[in-house]
């Protein structure tokens, strides 16, 4: 009774202004109830979601059972996260703009069976990798963040915009985003040289030239040892074939610094332009995660106006890479505007508040999550 006294008050008023009081109005108990069970207003903040997952953890296994492959597994999974968000708003807005905002919040009980639900997805991910239905190369932790936050940001999209009316309308969208980046696709004779290549540079690096191996390459790369000898004569044909490669790419991408048209350049060099602006100064950063973009004020004032202009350019793009062919035609430019987002979001808060990752790490995860976000609408055909 308490709890959902709290969950209907804090979910209309926010932490700041809910009152023990009114709470207790709402349940019909005395304060002094309250605090027999609760430590304060965070305490019982924090137990809305807490008892909520544990009903969400029940559901979600029911809604499993049965499913044996990982990508039906996926869908249902990312179905039923829109739609129990959509199910229960209250709820949804505490999560979502309320606790996660809150430092103090992941120290909670409450977000260990948040972090309990997000294994489920990276059980599911990892069942497709080794499946062999997923990319082999697929960092799963990665895409936990990405699938995770685009489904947060879609929620918020709907509970804060109001651009749509249920969260779980745009699923189909989301679905086709997410299997065009985890998807095996078929290997041709450039992906097969890049592979073996980055294997050779992680080998090398590691053991140095003299005692790295052919062998232990192609083990690496996934291929045949002979595979590697139809790309490259021998082992120092594959040194010097790595900074031929590397250079090939860095002048490549220092002509689009000067000009930038083609849709698939500008959307990386917006992606990477986004993290490092925010990366670069991380008070701001701390301060637009955890007090700006989670606060459901934010979304009615002249500041969000800015923020939507500003973030519009990544829509234009899409839709600007679609007229041309180089990104796929039935991408949702909104929907992917928001797995950005979301992206961004679930990286950003886990560097700042969980601590993760050193500037060398961030790095990597900015790269791949960037090649991530593009494979998810390039034309495959083109």
């Amino acid at each position: 009774m308490v709890l959902s006294a709290a969950e209907e008050v804090m979910s209309e008023k926010g932490l700041v202004e809910s009152t023990i009081s009114e709470i207790g109005r709402k349940a019909g108990v005395a304060d002094s109830v309250i605090y027999q069970y609760f430590r304060g207003k965070e305490d019982l903040l924090f137990s809305i979601p807490g008892e909520k997952m544990k009903e969400v953890l029940t559901l979600l296994d029911e809604q499993l059972q049965g499913i044996p492959d990982a990508g039906s597994r996926l869908s249902k999974m990312a179905w039923f996260h829109l739609w129990y968000n959509d199910m229960h708003p209250g709820y949804a807005r505490i999560l979502l703009l309320e606790c996660r905002s809150s430092p103090a919040f992941y120290n909670s009980t409450a977000y260990q069976l948040v972090r309990k639900y997000t294994r489920v997805l990276l059980d599911i991910l990892k069942q497709g990798v080794e499946s062999g239905l997923f990319r082999p190369d697929l960092e799963i932790r990665l895409m936990r963040d990405i699938i995770m936050g685009t489904l947060n940001e879609q929620t918020i999209s709907c509970l804060a915009i109001q651009e749509i009316k249920e969260s779980v309308s745009d699923l189909e969208d989301i679905i086709s985003l997410i299997n065009a980046m985890i998807t095996r696709r078929e290997e041709n004779e450039v992906s097969k040289s890049d592979r073996i290549l980055t294997a050779a540079e992680g080998v090398f690096a590691k053991k140095g030239f003299s005692k790295a191996t052919v062998s232990e390459i192609a083990n690496m790369a996934q291929v045949a040892e002979g595979t590697v000898y139809e790309y490259f004569e021998n082992k120092e044909d594959l040194l010097l074939s790595i900074p031929a490669k590397r250079f090939e790419e860095y002048l490549n991408d220092l002509a689009g610094v000067f000009e930038i048209r083609n849709p698939e350049k500008k959307l990386k060099r917006f992606i990477q332009y986004h993290f490092s602006l925010f990366l670069v100064d991380r008070e701001f950063l701390k301060v637009f995660l955890l007090q700006i973009q989670l606060d459901k004020r934010f979304y009615g004032t002249k500041a969000f106006k800015n923020f939507q202009a500003y973030i519009r350019i990544i829509e234009e793009i899409i839709e600007d890479g679609k007229s041309q062919g180089s990104f796929r035609s039935d991408v949702n430019a909104r929907v992917f505007r928001n797995m950005f987002l979301g992206t961004f979001s679930h990286l950003a808060l886990r560097w700042v508040i969980l601590g993760e990752s050193d500037n060398a790490d961030k790095m990597q995860e900015i790269e791949k999550v960037t090649d991530l976000l593009c494979s998810a609408v390039a034309n495959q055909k083109g």
